[in-house]
């Protein structure tokens, strides 16, 4: 029995989480690629939910416009999620373009966000 788009999405976000956690601490895995995986993990959250609340999304990686979905359609993010869509350029400009300096980011913050966000989606699909 395939699996329908909503846990496909959790599943693949639950792939990109774990790639956070174990490589969190690797400091020669640089942020860009980190932040990369932590950007990915949160715009599959943020889909699975658009799609649990049955509300259309476009092929995007910016999460402020992903959250905006989601407030139209009734579900606001808890506050400590509210800088969650601070990882978006790791999805678009830092992916392909510019250079992060390295060694500057809060990657713990990063895991933080996306098990939050995680355990806010499935806690709002029950």
């Amino acid at each position: 029995m395939p699996l329908d788009r909503h846990d496909v999405l959790l599943r693949k976000a639950k792939q990109d989480e774990l790639v956070l956690e174990r490589l969190l601490d690797d400091r020669d895995v640089d942020d860009d690629t980190l932040g990369f995986h932590a950007q990915q993990a949160a715009e599959k959250l943020l889909k699975a939910a658009l799609v649990s609340r049955k509300a259309d999304y476009p092929r995007t990686h910016n999460l402020g416009v992903l959250i905006e979905l989601l407030s139209d359609a009734g579900v606001t993010l808890p506050a400590d999620l509210a800088d969650i869509d601070r990882l978006t350029p790791f999805g678009t400009v830092f992916r392909y373009d510019e250079v992060l300096p390295q060694g500057g980011q809060d990657r713990s913050r990063w895991l933080g966000w996306i098990r939050g966000l995680r355990a806010f989606v499935e806690a709002a699909m029950d």
